[in-house]
């Protein structure tokens, strides 16, 4: 088929890229329509100058080792012989150079400073406890590192870990010295209290709490304690104010003292006192002299009462107490228990003296005893024992025995 196509068509090229050029209004007669005409630029090569501007760094600085004590290769076989080994559980020096979100980063001398976080920062901390008020930038510490190294070649480090040991060690040796410490109760629950011992958390049982119940009410209060069992491999540490008060009060205690207590409970056998978180035992047969038939009729738990003490145990913490001891006549004690109690010092001190009298008089006894036993031996030697004086006196044969009794006795 013959057309008749009238196209003006102007190519256009620019220095770096494509045109396209639109034709002209001129519609064809073909149905087919021809393509756009595309034109391809070869890239702009870069000239030999425009190369080495892009390469040039500078004026070139010759560096030599002149005037140094050591080469650069003294210096490459120096860190080729330091080793880099850190591993996990191993306990470094760092410096704190920068804080952190979450914890503070620490130069430990590894290829990769070391991170350590907040909750790593202190064994002792308060809750909400910022980094900030953990550790100083610029402070030197012992670290614990407590990880391997990640991909960024970061270890993580703790101080806890460190002060962790170092309290259990100190407790231990509490432990070997049996002494009496204090300790702050921090929190409570159904079985006892929590108490935070050289920053290690401690339980102590409410049984072993003197004169006072496991509430709310004793956070943040200072008890005296003894330790019940140290287990630092389970992480076990039970403590008693119970047995640090009844050492310090055993200690002040003797027979013969006149203390207060409160009958705690009754038995068939006597009375149960409870003197200063001690609980002491007033036998039935201590109670008076006249014979008590009901316990309940002369003692009601709850009650106050005045005793004596007539023996103690103090490695146990045991007290043995008496009340007929006060008493000014036999039977006071079921007749009128208050005017026994009014007069408790006065009755004591007169049963001291009547005591001390009987002593004595054993005493007197015992040593009469003894010296007419000697009496007897000489008149029975006779004469036959004048070679044996010494410096015109007879000896006594009971001189050593009499004198070692008075001693005894003394």
């Amino acid at each position: 088929m013959k057309l008749t196509v009238a196209v003006s068509a102007l190519l256009i090229v620019p220095a770096a890229g494509y045109a396209f050029v639109r034709p002209s209004s001129t519609r064809l007669n073909s149905a087919v329509a021809e393509p756009e005409t595309v034109a391809h630029a070869a890239p702009q090569q870069l000239t030999r100058f425009d190369r080495l501007k892009k390469t040039y760094k500078g004026p070139r600085k010759d560096t030599t080792d002149d005037g140094l004590d050591f080469s650069y290769a003294d210096f490459d076989d120096a860190v080729q012989a330091t080793e880099y080994a850190f591993n996990r559980n191993d306990v470094v020096k760092g410096t704190v150079v920068q804080y952190d979100v979450s914890g503070a980063i620490v130069d430990i001398g590894a290829k990769a400073s070391a991170f350590l976080p907040t909750q790593e920062a202190a064994l002792i901390q308060e809750q909400g406890d910022a980094i900030e008020s953990l550790v100083d930038i610029g402070s030197e510490l012992d670290l614990q590192i407590i990880s391997e190294e990640d991909e960024n070649g970061q270890l993580l480090v703790s101080v806890k870990r460190i002060e962790y040991r170092a309290a259990w060690d100190r407790v231990v040796a509490r432990q070997a010295e049996d002494a009496v410490f204090e300790a702050e109760v921090i929190n409570v629950n159904r079985g006892g209290a929590i108490c935070l011992v050289e920053g290690l958390r401690a339980f102590l049982p409410g049984s072993h709490l003197t004169g006072m119940m496991p509430t709310e009410e004793i956070i943040g209060t200072k008890l005296p304690l003894k330790f019940l069992e140290v287990d630092q491999e389970n992480n076990k540490l039970v403590v008693s104010n119970r047995r640090a008060v009844v050492e310090q009060q055993m200690s002040d205690l003797s027979r013969g003292d006149i203390i207060n207590g409160m009958v705690k409970a009754l038995k068939p056998y006597g009375a149960f006192v409870e003197v200063g978180g001690m609980s002491g035992l007033l036998h039935i047969s201590q109670i008076s002299y006249d014979r008590i038939d009901d316990l309940e009729k002369v003692f009601q738990p709850g009650q106050q009462v005045k005793c004596m003490i007539i023996d103690h145990d103090k490695v146990n913490g045991r007290i043995a107490l008496s009340t007929k001891t006060l008493e000014p006549e036999p039977g006071d004690m079921l007749k009128d228990p208050e005017m026994v109690f009014e007069k408790a010092e006065e009755t004591a001190a007169r049963y001291h003296e009547r005591m001390e009298a009987e002593r004595k008089a054993r005493e007197e006894a015992a040593r009469d005893i003894v010296l007419g036993l000697g009496d007897s031996l000489d008149d029975l030697t006779g004469d036959d024992n004048d070679d044996d004086s010494v410096d015109g006196e007879k000896a006594d044969p009971l001189a050593d025995v009499s004198d070692n009794l008075d001693s005894l006795l003394s």
